[in-house]
């Protein structure tokens, strides 16, 4: 379940409130407390990771039982959007929100069906027009949708866990493993395994057990753990504009840096093709001409796959620079975690990101637009990085600020925000009937809401 329904439910809990959860198949039947009736979904071709939700009849019948003060659309598009035609036939004395979490309107434009996006600017705004309120995690996306022409537009904003995500969790053997594991392995296709080091400069052995080897390392060792390690944590996907990254990486100082990329997704597997079969000439930093005689190497770039819980926990307190490209986001949940963790972030001045990060500040960020050309961009943000990789001070101190600025985002919070638009929706559908009038007087002390919505 995503991170803004979990912390709802929970909160809602330790409020006496009830809630039911409508969407995908998650094989969970509750969480804390809250009953959870899921569907089958149809892969989407052009991106077979997101599945078109079917509405099931089950839904109908056990949102009726329920009898809910407020139902709760989550980013209604294909089964939100089904989910307002039952709502007006069965449920019309229902006080009905949204809320808005992905920029679809944008992935259109990455994944090539640029003229896709005002037909989808288009259903986005009838969807969430059917509904007394639409919530947003952040400020800068708000002013996105009220550019769009969305009304009645709300924040609910996010939270971090300080006890999960903190610099104390910061492991020199973890850092140990990514710069010397260098595994290399690759399947009968030619694709390395998540986990695995690619192109780690000293050559391509066998360390399946994390540990160095003395005969290709030496006295290299204390160099390779002061190698600053820039991370990534997200999905591995185009629309987060990963290539800008990998595009900015492949030409800096790799002597100095190290990219670990955490997540996995639909890019994950050409990325790896990529850079397993790709070289980048071997620099000396003291030379600025570089021989087409010179032995290449391939990009040093360690892939995790997903991690969660502690494991994410360690992994970015054990980084020094967090990398993160995306211009996609309404909020950057991945950000707040990192600023938790006491990185730094290297980023860009767009929706969401710009809400967490002040420049030179907590991080530096690039102004980006489409009327930047894409090379120009690509130096500007191999730049700063190899701002923060120079200055190991400047890291701390932004880092250090950055974990002191997400201490005032707490899950308590984001979801009390969300609590009031429910009131507010409750309050604003003007329940005159007495006996409801009765059952909303005991809303404080035992509630009832139901969500329904695409995101698993």
């Amino acid at each position: 379940m995503a991170n803004p329904m979990a912390g709802l439910s929970v909160r809602a809990a330790q409020n006496g409130h009830q809630v039911l959860l409508l969407g995908p198949e998650s094989g969970m039947t509750s969480y804390y407390g809250a009953e959870i009736v899921g569907t089958v979904g149809i892969p989407f071709l052009p991106y077979p990771e997101l599945k078109l939700n079917l509405w099931r009849p089950k839904f109908t019948e056990r949102l009726s039982s329920f009898d809910p003060h407020v139902i709760h659309l989550v980013d209604p598009v294909w089964l939100g959007g089904m989910a307002l035609w039952i709502l007006k036939m069965y449920f019309q004395h229902v006080p009905v929100v949204s809320s808005y979490h992905t920029n679809l309107a944008v992935y259109c434009q990455h994944f090539g069906y640029g003229w896709l996006t005002p037909a989808m600017w288009k259903w986005n705004h009838f969807c969430h027009r059917q509904c007394l309120y639409t919530a947003c995690p952040s400020p800068s996306t708000r002013r996105m949708l009220e550019q769009q022409g969305f009304e009645n537009v709300r924040l609910w904003p996010r939270g971090v866990d300080m006890t999960l995500f903190s610099p104390l969790h910061r492991s020199d053997q973890l850092r140990h493993q990514w710069m010397m594991a260098s595994t290399c392995q690759q399947d009968d296709d030619g694709h390395a395994h998540a986990g695995d080091v690619i192109g780690y400069g000293v050559g391509c052995t066998d360390h399946n057990d994390g540990s160095p080897s003395t005969n290709d390392l030496g006295d290299t060792d204390h160099a390779l753990q002061d190698k600053c390690v820039l991370l990534y944590v997200g999905r591995i996907s185009f629309e987060k504009n990963i290539n800008l990254l990998l595009d900015a990486y492949k030409d800096m100082d790799h002597s100095r840096c190290h990219l670990v990329l955490v997540g996995h997704g639909p890019a994950f597997e050409d990325i790896q093709q990529r850079y397993c079969a790709t070289t980048v000439p071997a620099r000396d930093p003291s030379s600025e001409d570089i021989s087409h005689d010179d032995k290449s190497v391939i990009l040093p770039i360690t892939f995790t796959g997903y991690l969660r819980g502690m494991d994410l926990a360690m992994a970015y307190a054990s980084a020094d620079v967090f990398a993160f490209p995306s211009t996609t986001e309404t909020f950057g949940q991945v950000v707040l975690e990192a600023m938790a963790s006491g990185l730094p972030v290297a980023g860009l001045q767009a929706e969401g990101v710009c809400d967490l990060v002040r420049h030179d500040d907590t991080g530096l960020l690039l102004p980006c637009g489409d009327e930047v050309p894409y090379d120009k961009l690509v130096a500007g943000y191999k730049d700063i990085l190899t701002r923060l990789v120079d200055d190991r001070l400047e890291r701390k101190k932004m880092g250090e600020r950055g974990a002191l600025a997400s201490t005032s985002y707490t899950w308590s919070e984001a979801m009390d925000c969300m609590v009031q638009v429910y009131r507010d929706a409750i309050r604003d559908k003007h329940y005159v009937n007495s006996a409801l009038s009765l059952k909303l007087s005991a809303v404080d002390g035992n509630g009832c809401g139901a969500a329904v919505g695409d995101k698993g």
